[in-house]
């Protein structure tokens, strides 16, 4: 799609939401508002779906090279490995 189609498709879908919100249609204002941030590449991480990432923003007073850049959230459920501890290796 061209962006100019893209703009118009996001028009049209904002003035169906306004237009759904003014007749008490929550349910569909607030499909509309999902298909609108789906469209703009806002839509929130569905489960289940692979192809998204979760990125967050760099930490508070980040300066520098790649500080925008955003920092990339692990997975749910996933736990540091622990650190080796070099000083006791081959030792008994």
């Amino acid at each position: 799609m061209s962006s100019r189609s893209i703009n118009v498709k996001l028009t049209e879908l904002t003035t169906q939401m306004n237009a759904a919100a003014e007749a008490m249609d929550f349910e569909k204002a607030t499909a509309l508002r999902n298909e609108i941030a789906r469209i703009k590449g806002e839509a929130p991480v569905q489960e289940g779906d692979p192809d998204t990432v979760t990125v967050g923003q760099p930490p508070p007073g980040a300066m520098g090279l790649g500080t925008q850049v955003p920092v990339r959230q692990p997975p749910k459920g996933w736990v540091k490995p622990k650190k080796p501890d070099f000083m006791t290796k081959g030792r008994k």
